[in-house]
């Protein structure tokens, strides 16, 4: 089972820390993973155990209140060992089919980190657009400051 996580934040005004803590919980209640003060993760293991596996994203004790956490879980395949078959053929077709789910999940998390990483880029163009368009105001302004300035400055000022 591998669990893949990235945490981000859609809220520009709160630069704070993207931590969280993260951990994975076996049937038996032992922990599988346990990690502090992570933003990424990439977890993998093999499940020892037949049942659920819980896994935990915690923001408790962390300042940021607004997080979003984007996850995968890759691999959940439960088959009992009492099902398993012999033949040779039906347990390689089980792995390429293993290995084509594997595939799949690996696309769907592409595809949605791909749109994460999209709407960044066009908020942050959207933002450079604005700071260009104000640049340019404050270019023509004082542009036009200056030239009332220079008029003002060599204007003939007579004394009758």
């Amino acid at each position: 089972m591998t669990v893949t996580f990235q945490v981000g934040d859609r809220e520009f005004k709160q630069a704070g820390n993207l931590d969280i803590d993260f951990w994975i919980t076996n049937p038996a209640g032992g922990l599988e993973a346990n990690e502090r003060s992570v933003s990424t993760g990439d977890h993998s293991f093999v499940a020892q155990h037949d049942g659920k596996f819980v896994y935990c994203f915690s923001n408790d004790n962390w300042s940021a209140n607004s997080k979003e956490v984007s996850f995968n879980v890759h691999g959940i395949v439960y088959v009992p060992e009492a099902e398993g078959t012999t033949d040779p053929l039906e347990i390689e077709v089980r792995a390429l089919s293993d290995l084509l789910a594997q595939v799949k999940d690996e696309q769907s998390y592409i595809v949605l980190r791909e749109r994460i990483h999209r709407n960044t880029a066009e908020s942050t163009n959207g933002r450079v657009k604005w700071w260009s368009t104000f640049q340019m105001g404050v270019l023509v302004a004082n542009g036009v400051f200056q030239v009332w300035w220079l008029k003002r400055f060599f204007e003939v000022k007579r004394v009758v």
